[in-house]
């Protein structure tokens, strides 16, 4: 049912609590002095300890072991016990973080509700707090593109390491997912993971959200440093952060040690930092936005996570998976993709990426039509571009050209989208643009179509333009 740690200098009451807690199911550990106490917490942290005030021969009273207790462990619920007791030091107990104040000689029937409540109210905290970490970002890494594999080849490298990751890459890449990956096959999986939304928290907040606050009134309220002890930190969007916090936590990552906001003693934390960006941090420190001490504590190992444009043969995969996932929580229709579906969600423009892929897929299951298949007439954009007649309506910079630097116009899209669509596998192209692979080289090159390595795969772009 749970470990419990019991200290107290008379021996008979210590093994009094033990028998009783020992036949109502619980396994204990006893102390007679502070120093028994904190070994036996260093070797391991117990569910809850039972304290008393006044500890002889000790170095340390129960007042002293409960304030490095809740400083080191603050999830633990600490039971006070004291034959000495009075109202002050009851308070003074109840503010540094204990549980509740129990006085000598008690009720045994009163100690076992206090008990069952603070281990009820520490299971409740645990599971809250696993709710509001929400794995409501899988860790799962779809694709079978090159940039994808790429990608995932040195995701692979840094799990088992310690070493500090930055990842960049545009919004909606999926530089979370990225991180969860890591953390998920990392020492650390059965450890907290704990986002930092640097751009939602309110930079005069920001301090109190990460270190947490010491308050005589309300005791200590553990920040998001002390929930990821143990585990890994992910900061989101590490360049919204402000400049005055970015120097605190390039002291958290040097010392591993931070004091909470009103507090005065020193927090451990044993954590691995993930931090992402959207933006050139380079370019943020030379306007004198980021720290750049900051930046190269963080950029120990730089991962770049490719855009949905440059991993386009992994889109159908995607939606599938997007599909799958509607359909088991929200209840959404098992559909499949056309061909027609697949091929022109390959060549749509995705600004956001992976989130507007998984926007889009919703949408449709939500308000698409009541058959087995998403056709390409169900997305977005579509109804604007043809007519009942089957006919493409023209851009109006292209109706105004003349034919042949329109149809030059044309193809040379037409064959980018196509080329990127597959990887930048010339062959997969010509089979399905229909033409043999020697002419669409001579054609590529007369278009002034090149391709080129990037982000692990290969890329199409206009020569002269990239």
């Amino acid at each position: 049912m749970g470990d419990i740690l019991i200290t107290d200098d008379e021996r008979d009451i210590r093994e009094l609590i033990s028998e009783i807690l020992l036949d109502e199911g619980f396994t204990t550990r006893l102390a007679g002095t502070s120093d028994e106490c904190m070994n036996q917490i260093a070797q391991e942290p117990p569910a809850l300890m039972i304290l008393d005030i006044w500890l002889k021969d000790s170095n340390m009273d129960g007042i002293d072991i409960l304030k490095a207790v809740k400083r080191d462990h603050p999830d633990i619920p600490i039971v006070i016990i004291s034959g000495h007791g009075n109202i002050e030091i009851a308070v003074a107990a109840i503010k540094q973080g204990a549980y509740d104040f129990i006085e000598k000689p008690f009720n045994i029937d009163q100690l076992m509700v206090v008990i069952r409540r603070a281990m009820e109210t520490s299971r409740l905290r645990r599971e809250n707090l696993e709710l509001k970490r929400g794995d409501v970002v899988g860790s799962e890494m779809l694709g079978d593109s090159a940039a994808f594999r790429n990608l995932k080849s040195q995701l692979d490298k840094v799990t088992k390491s310690n070493g500090r990751v930055m990842l960049t890459g545009p919004a909606g890449a999926g530089k979370e997912i990225a991180a969860r990956y890591i953390h998920t096959n990392s020492n650390r999986s059965s450890a907290p993971f704990i986002t930092v939304n640097s751009a939602s928290i309110q930079p005069e907040r920001m301090e109190e959200v990460l270190f947490g606050r010491e308050d005589s009134g309300r005791g200590i309220e553990p920040g998001l440093l002390e929930e990821a002890n143990g585990g890994v930190l992910y900061f989101d969007e590490i360049a919204d952060m402000p400049l005055g916090t970015q120097s605190k936590i390039l002291r958290v990552l040097v010392e591993q040690r931070f004091q909470r906001v009103g507090g005065s003693d020193k927090v451990q934390v044993d954590l691995r930092v993930i931090s992402s960006t959207n933006r050139e941090l380079p370019l943020e420190i030379e306007a004198g936005r980021f720290r750049e001490e900051l930046y190269h504590r963080l950029n120990v190992v730089p991962i770049a996570v490719p855009s949905l444009e440059e991993r386009r043969e992994d889109i159908p995969l995607l939606a599938e998976h997007f599909i799958e996932t509607f359909n088991q929580a929200q209840g959404l229709p098992l559909r499949k993709l056309a061909d027609d579906a697949r091929a022109l969600l390959q060549t749509m423009l995705w600004p956001g990426n992976v989130r507007q892929l998984k926007n889009v897929v919703e949408r449709v299951l939500i308000l698409g039509e009541n058959t087995d298949e998403i056709t390409a007439k169900e997305l977005p954009g579509t109804e604007e571009a043809s007519s009942d007649e089957g006919r493409i309506v023209l851009a109006g910079s292209l109706a105004t050209l003349p034919l042949r630097e329109a149809r030059e116009l044309f193809e040379r899209e037409y064959l980018l989208t196509q080329i990127n669509r597959f990887g930048g596998n010339i062959s997969r192209t010509a089979s399905f643009v229909g033409m043999e692979r020697s002419a669409l080289h001579r054609k590529l090159k007369s278009l002034g179509v090149v391709t080129t390595n990037k982000a692990g795969g290969r890329v199409a772009y206009v020569e002269g333009e990239a």
